[in-house]
Formats: C-alpha cells, sequence, structure tokens
C-alpha cells in the first residue's frame, strides 16, 4: 500500500474524533467502531512492516521514522484502552460499572503494561534494569501507601462480593446511612441527618454489615423497653402483642413479635420488632409503635416509668377515672369532673372478631376503647379497605352521637377488647355544660373526613353551602343536643 504512514495517522484521527465527539450517542457502537478501526490501523502496520514488536523501518529517514515510532506507541495505548472498554461494555455486571472501581484498577494495569510493551518494542530501550529499578520503588512506595493500597484491595473485594449498592440503607457497625458513593477508596453513606460520612474500604470489609434494602420491601424496626420487673411477663407481652396488631403501617407478613430480651438487677428489657415495606415509613412506624405501646400498656396497668426513681403512688380513682385522663378530647376537664363524667359511663367488654358497629347504623353513645384493638373498614364495590386501627384512648361513634348520621365503616375487634361508653343523654347534659368538648369532637370528625378522604358518616343533601364542614357539623350537633349560646 503507498503513503501507509497518511493512512496510518488518518485510522488515528477518525478513532480520536469518535471519541471525543462520542459520535454515534450509543457506547457499544462506538465501541464496535473503533475496535473496526484499531482492527484496520494493525492491518495496515504490520503489511507495511512496521510492526508494534519491532523497531520500524525508515532508519535512513529521521522524521519518517519518528512518526512511525508514534503511530507504533499509539497502537499499544489504544489497544490498552479499547481493552478496558470492552471489558466494561461487554463483560462486568452493570453493577461494577457504576462503581468503576475495578474497572480503574484494570485499566491502569493494563494501561502501565502497554507503556513498559512500547518503551521495550518499539523504542528497544533497556527495560530490565527499569523493571528491577520500577520493582525496588515499588516497595518503597507501597510502604508509604500500604494504608491505601489496603483501601484499594478491600474496595476490590467489596466490588466482587456485592454485600451493597449504590442506593442501599446499611449499617456498618454503628453507623447507618444510605450508600450514595463506591471508589476505589472509601463508601460514602448519607446518614439520616443528612449528613455525608465516609467510610475507608479497609474499615468497611473488617466491619460488621447490615443490609436494610435485603430482601427489598421487608425493612425490620426495633424497639426495646425496659420494664418494671413486678409486672407479670405475660400481661407485658399480651400487650406489646396488642399494640403490633394495632400499628397499621406493620406488614403482616413477616410476622411481627414480642419477646423478653434479657434481665437486670431494676428491670427485665422486652423488645418488640416489626416490618415495614419503604424504607422511608420506618421513623414514622418506630414512633406510631412506640405510643401504641405505651397506651397498651397503661390500659394494662403496665405504665412506662423511669425506674431509677421509686414508683409514685397510686392515684386513688377507678379504671373509668384513669381512662378519661388519657384521652385528649377531656383534658380540658379537673379532677372533680373527670370523677363526675366518669361515674356515667358503662363499662362492655366483646370477644375478639366481633362486630361493633356495622354501615348505615347510627350510633347513640361515645366509645372509647380501654384494651384491645379494633378495625375501622370501608366496604366498597372492589371490597373491603381498611381505614384505620383503634387502640386504647381513642374514641369512636361521635358522628352519630354529634349530628345523628348513619356509619359508612364497620369497627370489629381484632383483638379481645373492653370498651366505656358514654349515651346520648348523658352526653347531652354533659356538653351543656362543657361547650370546649362539644367543640373539640366537631373538630375530631371533620379531621376523620379530611383524613381517611371517604366520610365516614353520610352528609344529608340539606348541608348548607358556603359553610365548612366543620361549622355544619357544629351547628347539626347544637340542635340534635339542643345547645344554645
Amino acid at each position: 500500500m503507498k503513503y501507509p504512514l497518511i493512512v496510518a495517522s488518518s485510522i488515528v484521527a477518525a478513532d480520536i474524533l469518535v471519541w471525543r465527539a462520542r459520535l454515534p450517542p450509543y457506547e457499544r457502537t462506538r465501541l464496535f467502531i473503533r475496535l473496526a478501526l484499531f482492527a484496520a490501523l494493525s492491518w495496515l502496520l504490520f503489511s507495511a512492516d512496521m510492526s508494534p514488536f519491532g523497531e520500524p523501518p525508515y532508519r535512513d529517514a529521521a522524521g519518517l521514522h519518528w512518526l512511525a515510532q508514534i503511530l507504533e506507541i499509539i497502537w499499544w495505548l489504544m489497544g490498552a484502552r479499547l481493552l478496558t472498554l470492552s471489558l466494561d461494555l461487554l463483560l462486568l455486571p452493570r453493577s461494577w460499572r457504576k462503581q468503576r472501581l475495578f474497572s480503574d484498577v484494570f485499566g491502569a494495569i493494563v494501561f502501565l503494561a502497554a507503556a513498559v510493551a512500547a518503551l521495550a518494542f518499539v523504542l528497544e530501550l533497556p527495560v530490565r534494569g527499569l523493571v528491577a529499578t520500577s520493582g525496588a520503588l515499588a516497595i518503597v512506595l507501597g510502604l508509604a501507601i500500604q494504608s491505601t493500597l489496603s483501601d484499594v484491595f478491600a474496595g476490590i473485594v467489596l466490588s466482587t462480593t456485592e454485600p451493597y449498592s449504590v442506593g442501599d440503607w446499611v449499617v456498618i457497625d454503628d453507623v447507618e446511612g444510605m450508600v450514595v458513593e463506591m471508589n476505589w477508596r472509601a463508601t460514602h453513606l448519607l446518614t439520616g441527618q443528612g449528613n455525608t460520612l465516609v467510610v475507608p474500604n479497609a474499615l468497611t470489609s473488617k466491619a460488621k454489615i447490615s443490609n436494610n434494602s435485603r430482601p427489598a420491601k421487608v425493612h425490620g424496626l426495633s424497639l426495646v423497653l425496659e420494664i418494671d420487673p413486678e409486672a407479670r411477663p405475660r400481661t407485658v407481652l399480651d400487650a406489646l402483642e396488642r399494640a403490633l396488631t394495632g400499628c397499621h403501617a406493620i406488614l403482616r407478613s413477616p410476622a411481627a413479635y414480642a419477646r423478653v430480651q434479657r434481665a437486670t438487677l431494676n428491670s427485665i428489657h422486652y423488645e418488640v420488632v416489626g416490618f415495614v415495606d419503604d424504607m422511608a415509613l420506618k421513623r414514622a412506624a418506630s414512633n406510631e409503635l412506640f405510643d401504641l405501646c405505651y397506651r397498651h400498656l397503661a390500659a394494662a396497668g403496665v405504665p412506662l416509668r423511669a425506674l431509677g426513681v421509686p414508683a409514685p403512688a397510686a392515684e386513688a380513682g377507678d379504671a373509668r377515672q384513669a381512662l378519661l385522663k388519657r384521652v385528649s378530647l377531656f383534658e380540658s376537664l379537673d379532677a372533680a369532673e373527670v370523677a363526675q363524667l366518669a361515674k356515667r359511663l358503662s363499662r362492655h367488654e366483646y370477644r375478639a372478631n366481633q362486630e361493633i358497629l356495622a354501615p348505615d347504623t347510627v350510633p347513640d353513645s361515645l366509645a372509647i376503647v380501654y384494651t384491645g384493638v379494633l378495625s375501622v373498614v370501608f366496604r366498597e364495590a372492589s371490597g373491603e379497605r381498611e381505614l384505620a386501627r383503634v387502640g386504647p384512648g381513642e374514641a369512636f361513634g361521635e358522628a352519630g352521637l354529634l349530628a345523628g348520621l348513619p356509619m359508612r365503616v364497620s369497627i370489629t375487634t381484632l383483638t379481645p377488647a373492653v370498651l366505656f361508653q358514654l349515651g346520648k343523654d348523658d352526653m347531652s347534659a354533659f356538653l351543656k355544660a362543657h361547650p370546649e368538648v362539644a367543640e373539640k369532637l366537631c373538630q375530631l370528625l371533620a379531621y376523620r373526613q379530611d383524613k381517611l378522604g371517604k366520610l365516614t358518616a353520610a352528609l344529608p343533601a340539606e348541608q348548607e353551602h358556603g359553610h365548612s364542614l366543620f361549622d355544619w357539623l357544629f351547628g347539626k350537633m347544637r340542635r340534635v343536643h339542643s345547645l344554645h349560646d
């Protein structure tokens, strides 16, 4: 072939154009084009007696000789680059390509080998002394950067074994966060406080790693409660099981559980374990579960308190008064008013899976849960949909009691339950004396209409236009109970 140096230079220029201009836009297509250009360059060099494994010709023409040397060196570097690209795009898993650790280390080794080969074959330099010198230099350099090298090799192990990947929530020793980056030196975590924590790979490879994102859609949460050792364990465990049943965010499968963890001199540790399907729900579910544990334990007569100080003296009063003090609706009442209202409460016991209120019935009393868990279910054409779960200290039935409206949901016990109810006649007399409680009940009903998205009680057509739901309910309650300014 005439003018092989010009044709070879044109091939190199075309390769640079494809590389820098990123044309075409698809990586695999660009790789195949560059491989074809490399094959053409290889054929041209070998056919023109310019083998990259030997000194180039044109010894009598210095300019041509130097150009041939440059082309042969470019051949070695181009081959090293295409080898790393082929490994990266065609052989490595997608997760390894994102981390870049293995491909970067492999690329550095290949380019180093290509540079040494170019020096030995093309320039015919004595590389034995260079290799010996570089070996001694490598020992000195390795001792100087041994911590960095340990991070690199640990990163290779982590990339190979894949205990976690970018986007996973992990706990490394005592540090929890989301993996946002993995590189040749360290793993970057985004903590719950919004900070970025850099953990060296050498430490990560030796640490205990808990991956909260595997398996997917199942994320555990755990609460440890210290309980007075005088409390019977069976009573405590039953209360904690009811708390787990009442937590709407907890998955039904895998099943949540409560257990005795260990005993100390001053307390017994109980662990409550549940699971959610989204890491974003974990914090809210933990808070809700702790609140439910507090309420169910209090209903069982096992209050959570500081165990380092003596227990407070038991207050006089029955279960009715203790229940009313835990209900936010009646927090404005003093002790005498609570005692007066408690006398009007009637106790009712229900077994598990017993329907308390059916759809289209008008409640004639306000029910307050003392113990147990109740399910609120909305029935529609596509089937039943659970809207909420009700536990100790929560009230329901205000729709019929306040405004005489029928329920659109069914309320069923999930566990054996004890309820205290306040009838309409007793409630009317009480609301006349305490209008602030009437206002709170209307706020509760209006909030439930907006929160659930489905009206828990059907509103008739005579609702006045231009008024809020709260104003309409408050006016309806005043008429039903004959309340006046």
